[in-house]
């Protein structure tokens, strides 16, 4: 390890980490916002579609260049995002100024709607195990893939970017353990019929540093590289920090996390918050990896939703920053 020849952070510098590089990590990350989506998706109360659109500006204000906006699902499925046609014409001008607006479309209709509102970046959720398939979308993970193969291909001839999420990639609530095979065949089959990216999820946070490592390590050897991954951790265990960093360490460039730790997973009651984005960005500027991010200004914005949400915010860097109760 290396020390920053020119560190302006650590003690004596309120706010910022001190800066020390390790070697073998990539010099940037980019952070896949997920606080709009599957943050709020996960309230218990539906959050006023103005105030989302204004999170949303705020996190793009913060430097987040990829922050997903919302979901075009059956409003009864997900009542917390039933307002997805009226939100996001609410978010040209961030699009306008070049922030990347994801959505989850979860089928033809989704990807449809999603398309008349000119959604340039749309996402699939698919699982690895078959319980999870069945209860988040009622057929097994076969049918599944072949429900998203016709989205997929329509997507990518529209032009579209696509992401591929693949949830339950290291336990599973119902099965347990999950067989690294098993996630595998799904990943690549995914990454088959056109997936530009996709999302390795720890869905009941019950992952550890060697299990992403291994299953980093038969992606690739499946043709899988780590250029077209990303991880998405769940902090259930405390462990979402550690996974990332092993799976920085293994090439991966692209990070899951959610304003303020905000959400968990509607379907899978085990499912505590997401890594926060707070907590991610200190130790990436710890790490002398740029972020592109202000980490103040996210604080600030975590607060402000905080406020609205009525409840302190998890993250721990929001609290030592923002000295919440």
């Amino acid at each position: 390890m290396t020390e920053s020849p020119t560190p302006a952070t650590g003690p004596g510098v309120p706010g910022l980490p001190m800066v020390v590089r390790a070697d073998g990590l990539p010099s940037r990350v980019r952070i896949h916002e997920v606080g709009p989506r599957d943050g709020l998706q996960n309230e218990k109360t539906v959050v006023p579609t103005e105030v989302k659109a204004e999170f949303v500006r705020r996190l793009a204000a913060a430097g987040l260049t990829t922050v997903e906006a919302t979901s075009f699902v059956r409003p009864e499925w997900v009542p917390q995002l039933a307002d997805a046609e009226q939100l996001f014409p609410m978010l040209d001008e961030v699009r306008e100024a070049g922030t990347d607006l994801p959505v989850l479309v979860p089928n033809a209709r989704g990807l449809d709607r999603a398309l008349t509102l000119g959604a340039r970046h749309v996402a699939v959720f698919a699982s690895a195990t078959e319980t999870f398939a069945r209860r988040n979308l009622n057929r097994t993970v076969a049918e599944s893939l072949a429900m998203f193969e016709p989205v997929v291909t329509r997507a990518k001839a529209e032009g579209l970017r696509v992401r591929g999420y693949l949830s339950m990639c290291f336990g599973d609530p119902w099965e347990g353990p999950v067989p690294e095979a098993q996630v595998v065949q799904v990943a690549t089959a995914l990454h088959a019929m056109g997936c530009d990216e996709l999302s390795l999820g720890d869905t009941i946070g019950v992952a550890t540093p060697g299990q992403v490592g291994s299953l980093l390590r038969a992606l690739h050897a499946a043709g899988v590289e780590p250029g077209a991954l990303a991880v998405h951790f769940h902090d259930t265990y405390g462990q979402a920090l550690s996974n990332t960093l092993a799976a920085l360490q293994h090439g991966v460039t692209v990070v899951d996390a959610s304003a303020g730790g905000l959400g968990g997973c509607p379907y899978a009651q085990s499912a505590t918050g997401n890594l926060a984005t707070e907590d991610l960005v200190w130790m990436l500027h710890g790490l002398g990896i740029d972020t592109g991010t202000d980490l103040g200004a996210l604080v600030a914005t975590s607060d402000w939703l905080a406020a609205r949400l009525g409840r302190p915010s998890p993250s721990r860097t929001v609290r030592a920053l923002s000295h919440q109760e």
